[in-house]
């Protein structure tokens, strides 16, 4: 459960990293490395990163859509996007980033970890969110970039409580739009239920995951998680290692593009958190997002953030997740 493995990042990360500072014409430095996001946690409990939640930008002509990131379960607005966050804002995007589904009442940090209460209640905060956004960019309509839960939960949002015709496209990162096997989960709160404590249980959006949960049917309702009018994007890895099998968001529908990392770079070993601090990951949400240009994807030797240690493939040490590149964005 991906849940305690950013609990122990958040935990013992050092925080030897504050707020990162905006260089010079406005560009920051993008940082490769998934735990930069924890650090920035431990400095700024509950912060934003610089380059987002700036209330007072205004969307450009060029990108005139604010950008939603929606964090994982256990995440929240630091701890996922400390790669994509400035990557975005160097490229000239507004970007706006919430933290969902945290415990109420709950001290830092355990206040730091989203997206473990009832995925409808964490689109509702996210109905939320994308109105502020929209009312103080004055915008009509948002991109949404999520990744693990931040796939999944945005979805009830678009097709239930009316978010379809504010979101124009929809990126997804691990995706797992057939849902996961959530035994374990189901037994714990069977369990807990046994013994007559089961609304103690602190984390249901993990049983909702279940295959053929009504959750997931009603994620699937139609025969597709897809809504006419947005345009999806789903990125996955063959070696996520959290999502599994990695293929479950694997989803064809029009207006859709399925990717696999590893189809046009087999170098690329992301996992399910080096995924979204990957230069790779990078210039495809560029892509999608961006109308004015194309950008490059460079084919990259990225390791596995799970492992801790490096790749080895075809003779070759694969970079570590820590890897970072003194660029502000990938090469045109």
């Amino acid at each position: 459960m991906a849940v305690f493995g950013l609990l122990g990042a958040m935990l013992l990360v050092p925080a030897t990293a504050g707020a990162t500072p905006v260089t010079s014409g406005g560009q920051l430095p993008v940082p490769y490395d998934f735990f930069v996001g924890a650090r920035a946690e431990l400095a700024n409990p509950g912060g934003s990163l610089p380059g987002s939640n700036d209330w007072q930008c205004r969307p450009s002509a060029a990108h005139p859509n604010p950008v939603v990131l929606v964090h994982g379960t256990g995440g929240n607005r630091q701890t996922n996007w400390a790669t994509m966050v400035p990557a975005l804002h160097n490229a000239g995007f507004c970007v706006f980033a919430l933290t969902y589904g945290a415990q109420p009442g709950t001290p830092w940090p355990i206040s730091g970890l989203g997206g473990l209460i009832d995925m409808r209640s964490s689109a509702e905060q996210l109905k939320t969110f994308v109105a502020r956004v929209l009312a103080a960019t004055g915008a009509e309509k948002v991109d949404i970039v999520g990744h693990s839960e931040g796939t999944l939960m945005p979805e009830y949002y678009v097709k239930y409580l009316g978010g379809a015709r504010f979101v124009d496209t929809y990126v997804s990162l691990a995706p797992y739009w057939k849902g996961q096997d959530s035994s374990a989960c189901n037994s714990a709160l069977a369990f807990m239920q046994a013994l007559g404590i089961g609304r103690l249980w602190p984390y249901p959006e993990c049983n909702q995951e279940q295959y053929g949960s009504e959750f997931m049917n009603e994620i699937n309702s139609g025969g597709t998680p897809y809504v006419a009018g947005v345009r999806y994007v789903n990125v996955m890895t063959r070696y996520d290692g959290i999502v599994e099998p990695y293929d479950d968001g694997f989803v064809p529908g029009p207006d859709t593009t399925n990717i696999v990392l590893q189809d046009s770079c087999p170098a690329d070993h992301s996992d399910h958190l080096s995924i979204v601090a990957s230069p790779r990951t990078v210039s495809i949400v560029l892509n999608a997002i961006d109308k004015t240009r194309q950008w490059t994807i460079p084919c990259l030797p990225i390791a596995p953030g799970l492992s801790g240690a490096p790749a080895v493939t075809g003779g070759q040490r694969v970079a570590p997740a820590s890897w970072s590149i003194a660029v502000t964005r990938p090469v045109p």
